[in-house]
């Protein structure tokens, strides 16, 4: 049966040692606190997941580690993005291999490819592996946007292209992808103050940073949109907006790492170049956590 990439996918964090190596033990407590709080799946090592500091071998064995503890409860859609096609064939080849259910692919970054060159990238990562391909746009992170023909070429390219996240920033960009790619093709926000506006032109879902904090709250909100009932999923949306726009007050992902260590769930500790949260950013992060109940 086809795999459904609908719902609530978290882009879970790579803990790190007070030493700078992988936290095993409290990626494991993560993932397992993810699947009681109701998700669909987990994204690791994607941008939340701090993959670029990663070398190529701790990339993989997050998504092996994530792959062992999600244990078929939930999806593991590995992250495998690169600005290299040959580094991203490596990663795809390596989460094939140790059981991913699917890969996300990020458009590459910094070298800033034409359309064509975005196309014949996705072409040749795709063609390798059988699994389904969730194509990645954000234009804020990586300078090119994935446009509408490219989407459309690439989805009748191959058949395991099968969605974009879309973290472009408007509803209308929503629209165009589902007018242009019909229903058979997955939408998932990447902006967790977008879901709900992003849903209601046709998005089937979010990949979060906030369900890192909230799972059982984001997958409620997202799964009450999808069955009709909009008043509780605004009401869940309002009551947590202020802890959505927090979370990214400076680069993400240090800002839900910091929230994750105010929970006492990991060590504040961000690799190079990103460094911790300031003090006021901290405090006013705390201070959110506090007025919507996350912290007592």
């Amino acid at each position: 049966m086809k795999t459904k990439w609908t719902g609530t996918y978290t882009a879970i964090v790579t803990p790190f040692t007070r030493d700078n190596r992988i936290d095993e033990e409290a990626f494991e407590k993560l993932v397992k606190a993810q699947i009681k709080g109701g998700v669909d799946g987990i994204v690791p090592v994607g941008t939340t997941g701090e993959s670029p500091t990663l070398h190529m071998d701790e990339h993989i064995r997050v998504i092996e580690l994530a792959v062992k503890a999600a244990a078929g409860k939930i999806k593991v859609m590995a992250g495998v993005g690169a600005n290299s096609t040959d580094e991203a064939i490596e990663l795809t080849q390596a989460a094939d291999r140790v059981g991913a259910d699917g890969l996300l692919h990020v458009a590459p970054y910094y070298n800033k490819p034409s359309q064509e060159g975005l196309f014949q990238h996705f072409h040749a990562v795709s063609r390798i592996t059988r699994l389904p391909v969730i194509l990645y746009s954000i234009p804020s992170r990586c300078g090119v946007e994935i446009e509408l023909d490219t989407i459309e070429r690439l989805a009748h390219d191959g058949v395991n292209i099968v969605g974009i996240k879309e973290a472009g920033g408007t509803p209308d960009r929503v629209s165009q992808i589902r007018e242009r790619m019909g229903k058979g093709f997955y939408i998932l926000s990447g902006d967790d103050a977008m879901t709900l506006p992003f849903m209601a032109v046709g998005a089937n879902g979010v990949i979060s940073v906030a369900s890192n904090v909230i799972p059982k709250e984001v997958s409620h909100m997202v799964s009450a949109f999808a069955m009709g009932k909009a008043d509780v999923a605004l009401k869940i949306h309002a009551k947590y907006y202020p802890l959505f726009k927090d979370l990214f007050v400076e680069t993400n992902p240090t800002p839900v790492k910091a929230a994750l260590a105010l929970m006492g769930e990991i060590h504040n500790h961000v690799r190079l170049p990103l460094v911790p949260v300031s003090t006021a950013s901290r405090k006013k992060l705390e201070k959110t956590m506090r007025a919507v109940g996350v912290l007592k």
